[in-house]
């Protein structure tokens, strides 16, 4: 039973991840638990590589890298722009709306929607060891993986999706382009297990509380239809980054939230608000 337990692990760890069957059986021995492994793995994927695997490796080509970025470049710019992004995701085969380019404007530190630079490009893809379009979609099924399963890489996508989105010279990120990325970025974590609810009461040890009920995937539209109602026109930082925290750790009658906590006073209005909703339909 517990072979079949593990060998099951090992055929799910390769399936996220797209390691090798041996690497995988080397985290998995090394870690125990399947997602601690493909944690492990997305940190240092090297840490047990096979031999063979890294003889068959090159390094991704900075020729390559530069002539593909010259195919997308927009001929009156320095920069990959909103029409190279287009022929860029037609032959990667991915909506250009599809969250995991999100994942992928971190990776390139885009800092702007629709724009690559050619440092931020070539670095990027490197860093990710792809150097053709092949590759590249491989790359990409690897990112849109972690960043439904790894809460910590979910984080660094989140929190840079809005300066990125955000208008230049803006402080806050307008609540259309908010609502937009929130509904990209949080059903993928939800249901990846990168959203799983943790308990913040032990200080900054977080506790997974998989066999508690927590913020529901329906509670966005709630989120959406409170800040439309209280006619909110845009979204502060304070209140993006510290949304993510209250999503994991707030059980799903929202009997736990503290009032007294220094959470932004949007969210302390949208507790009232859903436990009205809440008591309404009981």
């Amino acid at each position: 039973m517990v072979d079949k337990k593990f060998d099951s692990d090992v055929a799910q760890f390769c399936t996220v991840t797209g390691a090798s069957a041996r690497d995988a059986r080397k985290f998995l021995e090394a870690h125990k638990r399947l997602d601690i492994a493909i944690d492990a793995y997305y940190t240092n994927p090297n840490a047990f590589a096979s031999t063979s695997r890294r003889k068959g490796d090159s390094a991704p080509s900075t020729s390559k890298l530069a002539q593909l970025f010259e195919k997308y470049k927009d001929p009156d710019d320095e920069d990959i722009t909103v029409n190279g992004t287009i022929k860029f995701c037609e032959d990667l085969e991915v909506d250009p709306e599809e969250v995991v380019l999100l994942a992928l404007a971190f990776e390139l530190k885009s800092k702007q929607m629709g724009r690559w630079t050619r440092q931020g490009w070539i670095d990027g893809w490197k860093s990710l060891g792809a150097d053709s379009i092949q590759s590249m979609k491989a790359a990409l099924t690897k990112l849109r993986s972690q960043l439904g399963s790894d809460f910590e890489y979910f984080q660094k996508v989140y929190n840079h999706t809005f300066d990125f989105a955000r208008s230049e010279g803006q402080r806050s990120l307008g609540i259309d382009f908010a609502q937009a990325f929130w509904s990209l970025l949080l059903p993928h974590g939800f249901s990846g297990g990168a959203l799983n609810r943790i308990s913040l009461r032990d200080g900054d040890n977080d506790h997974n509380m998989d066999g508690e009920e927590g913020f529901k995937e329906e509670y966005i539209q709630w989120w959406f239809e409170f800040l439309n109602k209280k006619g909110h026109k845009g979204v502060s930082k304070d209140t993006w980054v510290m949304f993510l925290d209250f999503i994991r750790s707030i059980d799903a009658k929202f009997s736990t939230y503290d009032m007294e906590a220094a959470w932004p006073s949007t969210i302390d209005d949208f507790v009232d608000y859903a436990k009205e909703r809440l008591a309404s339909e009981s």
